[in-house]
């Protein structure tokens, strides 16, 4: 090798190794710069209260009537007159339908024409008992002929009393040709119209339901049961049935307890009676129901949309005092109006995330945004 190539090489190794340390430098530099922060995570808070709330059970509801008549014709006869509409209210004793009397009045009038005409016959027969006493206690009649006398009278007055029977058997059939409402309630489709023959205890001329007060009929879990009664003994138990999430709930209170459990279920049924005072509640109709056990003072409410699930359970995000996010697991207890109570991890007056929880993690820096 010559002389100027072994210069040469020389100062090209001498080039790669100040290139190697200018970048070995620059690396080193830039892998003592921080991280850059992150920004701190918008969140929207809500603090816990303590209040006392009710403790309820949740269930759905069958709206009954309090009371169903249906309504048939005792005798037979042609409706001659309907004095309601389909769907009318009706108070107690109201007259519904008028059917053909005619006969029972004729009947009614040929009894008493009977009646009179054995009252007559057993008048004279007692004339007779009372002058063969005479002539008997003379000996001028045999005991046979006075007991023959004594006989007729006895018969004829039997006869009196069978007289008497008939015609109140006929008044009652004239009295069933007005067929009157035993309930207050309201009428549902009418079965037959005016102008139909209607044969005694035949066919149903319509269906009255009574709906003030009115019943709605529920389940609850056996399990649930002992607190129920425990509770009821005391005093009366509130029954809320919700229409809708929107309404106002109509206020009732518990009235009945099955006498059984459902083996099938595990369910046992319950019956509230309610006022209806505004008939908003309707035979048939599906309704939500809460019923009330009792208070429970104390309690650490939080908005419900707080609470998170997890893979360890259910879990919040606490926010200290110095804006920063604590993920800390909770038990919960019962919701009501999209608050739950929480049981165990919580105190009154800390400040829980409610909105943003997604892009927080433990320890993450929070800012605080206006409630929408």
């Amino acid at each position: 090798m010559t002389d100027g190539s072994s210069k040469s090489l020389v100062v090209n190794l001498g080039r790669w190794l100040i290139f190697l340390f200018v970048a070995a430098g620059l690396i080193y530099g830039c892998s003592k710069k921080e991280k850059p922060v992150p920004p701190p995570v918008p969140v929207v808070v809500a603090s816990a209260v303590e209040k006392t709330i009710p403790v309820q059970i949740n269930a759905i509801g069958n709206v009954e009537p309090y009371q169903t008549i249906s309504v048939k014709a005792q005798i037979t006869g042609e409706i001659k007159k309907v004095n309601f509409k389909e769907g009318q209210d009706v108070g107690n004793g109201y007259l519904l339908f008028e059917l053909d009397c005619r006969p029972y009045l004729e009947a009614v009038k040929q009894a008493e024409a009977n009646l009179a005409r054995d009252e007559a016959q057993a008048k004279n027969a007692q004339l007779d008992l009372e002058r063969y006493t005479a002539l008997l206690e003379e000996q001028f009649v045999t005991r046979q002929q006075y007991d023959q006398v004594r006989t007729n009278a006895a018969a004829l007055a039997a006869t009196l009393k069978a007289d008497k029977a008939v015609i109140e058997n006929n008044r009652v059939q004239v009295h069933y040709c007005s067929i009157h409402s035993p309930i207050s309630g309201r009428t549902g489709s009418l079965k037959l119209n005016q102008g139909n023959i209607v044969r005694a205890n035949d066919v149903e001329l319509v269906v009255i339901n009574q709906i003030q007060p009115i019943y709605v009929t529920f389940t609850i879990n056996e399990k649930d049961l002992p607190a129920v009664k425990k509770y009821q003994a005391n005093e009366k138990l509130k029954v809320e049935a919700f229409t809708s999430k929107d309404e106002r709930p109509e206020q009732g209170l518990l009235t009945f307890i099955d006498n059984a459990v459902n083996k099938v279920t595990g369910t046992i049924l319950l019956k509230g009676t309610f006022a209806n005072s505004e008939k908003r509640l309707w035979p048939g109709q599906f309704v939500t129901v809460v019923l009330t056990l009792r208070k429970e003072p104390n309690a650490i409410m939080i908005p419900s949309q707080a609470i998170q699930t997890g893979q360890s359970g259910q879990y919040i995000f606490v926010i200290k005092p110095d804006l920063t996010a604590e993920m800390r697991p909770v038990t919960i207890g019962a919701s009501i109006g999209g608050e739950t109570a929480v049981v165990k991890g919580m105190q009154a007056g800390e400040r829980v995330v409610t909105d943003g929880q997604l892009r927080i993690i433990p320890g993450a820096q929070v800012t605080i945004k206006e409630t929408p």
